[in-house]
């Protein structure tokens, strides 16, 4: 997608060159996405939408992202002119059907950076990836007393599968315990290991704090005992340029409707050479070369993983929106929100009251925080109110709010499509809520 040029002011008279020369020195050259903030308004219907009679400010994005034109389109051209189920007919509508959902795996792959399109599994989504890798890789590597190390940080998703298979099969949970900052602690990370350790699950980037965690050396650590990792990429893929041979991450796990495309769609990535000894998820149609009453023989990669007909619709539309988001350019979405993210703070921070969780040096636009002595969810409806879409709770992470000594949180996150504006929004609406109370 190309990202349109800003028109070009009209040049100033001759006789004014001392007050054009001080505008040039206070106003910064705009960034490819401030050039295309109508086209990006245009690409959002939803975004012009009003909620109480106010115009809608979205900060929700860590939870979903909004879904530009383009991916919604080829939702309607998808059921309208190629629908059909796909690697199962000889007819004309198969055949197109199956190149364009083999054609997002593709763009999955490169996206990722993975070997190969065989290393890519679509799923419904992050927790379906986590939990797939969970009953695969705990039936086949684990047995009573083995070990997964995980976070104090994950999200459920990334807690209750393997308390499942710790329930089921005897294995142990290690928790690696974060600092003050939010910050995982890795000098504990690394005394977890023993012989009994088969796998580390860790959050690329926190859902409540934002903080991006070192993965890169806590992959290199693992890898030196000789136990793979799984990173959950939910909060990471919409937001940072993910490059999983350079990570060398063993499996890679995250979700379409985080990255401006549809809902029910995911990816879990796997190195081949785990993927091949894993037994499947599910049993059914697509998975399977033969089936007998003796016996069944799998299917060859990815398909032994992907049983029933996938939501063929859906994984090309979510091929659109990598499109689009790379078409924009990974590089100016991570420029500009850290550009957001840092004003947020800014503004956020110099409310009277205002206690924001997570301090990391490296983190992402998902900012938590508690107003005074205001309860979460009073803050959370009276933005609302005013027509700015938060989130407010646990967020899906206990264990974190426990650690915080806290029982939930306001939490705003960022995407490339909010403004400065609606920042000042934001933190004029909370400054009328902590004098109301």
């Amino acid at each position: 997608m190309n990202i349109p040029d800003k028109k070009q002011p009209e040049k100033q008279p001759e006789e004014q060159p001392e007050k054009q020369q001080e505008i040039n020195e206070v106003t910064p050259s705009p960034s490819p996405l401030e050039r295309a903030g109508v086209r990006l308004q245009e690409d959002f219907p939803i975004l012009q939408r009003e909620v109480y009679g106010k115009p809608l400010v979205y900060l929700d994005n860590a939870a979903t992202t909004q879904k530009p034109r383009q991916v919604v389109q080829s939702i309607v051209d998808g059921y309208y002119s190629a629908n059909a189920n796909v690697h199962r007919g000889v007819h004309f509508l198969s055949q197109q059907a199956t190149e364009l959902h083999e054609g997002a795996r593709e763009a999955v792959r490169k996206f990722i950076n993975a070997r190969s399109s065989a290393e890519v599994i679509f799923t419904r989504g992050t927790t379906e990836s986590i939990n797939l890798l969970a009953h695969s890789y705990g039936e086949e590597f684990m047995k009573k007393g083995d070990e997964i190390i995980v976070s104090d940080m994950e999200h459920h998703s990334n807690i209750v599968p393997w308390q499942l298979l710790e329930a089921r099969k005897g294995t142990a949970i290690k928790v690696i315990p974060t600092n003050s900052r939010g910050e995982l602690l890795t000098g504990v990370y690394k005394g977890l290991f023993t012989k009994r350790t088969k796998l580390v699950s860790l959050t690329h980037v926190s859902n409540v704090l934002g903080t991006v965690n070192p993965v890169e050396e806590m992959i290199r650590i693992a890898h030196a005992h000789g136990v793979p990792v799984l990173l959950d990429g939910a909060q990471a893929a919409p937001h940072l340029g993910v490059d999983v041979q350079a990570l060398d991450a063993d499996f890679y796990a995250f979700s379409s409707h985080k990255m401006y495309g549809p809902t029910g769609i995911g990816v879990l990535y796997g190195k081949e050479q785990w993927l091949e000894r894993l037994p499947p998820y599910q049993g059914g149609g697509e998975m399977i070369r033969s089936v007998s009453f003796k016996g069944t023989v799998f299917n060859e990669l990815p398909f032994k993983f992907e049983a029933g007909t996938p939501d063929y619709i859906g994984t090309t539309a979510f091929a659109v929106a990598l499109e689009y988001i790379t078409g924009l350019g990974m590089e100016n979405i991570a420029r500009r929100e850290h550009e957001l993210t840092a004003y947020a703070m800014q503004r956020l921070s110099a409310i009277e009251g205002m206690r924001i969780y997570g301090a990391a040096e490296q983190r992402t636009g998902v900012i938590s925080f508690l107003l005074g002595d205001i309860h979460p969810f009073d803050v959370g409806t009276l933005l609302d109110k005013l027509g700015i879409a938060v989130r407010t709770g646990h967020h899906c992470a206990q264990p974190l709010m426990r650690r915080l000594c806290i029982e939930g949180t306001v939490r705003v996150s960022l995407a490339f499509y909010n403004t400065r504006e609606e920042i000042d929004v934001l933190a004029d609406a909370l400054e009328r809520i902590r004098k109301m109370f």
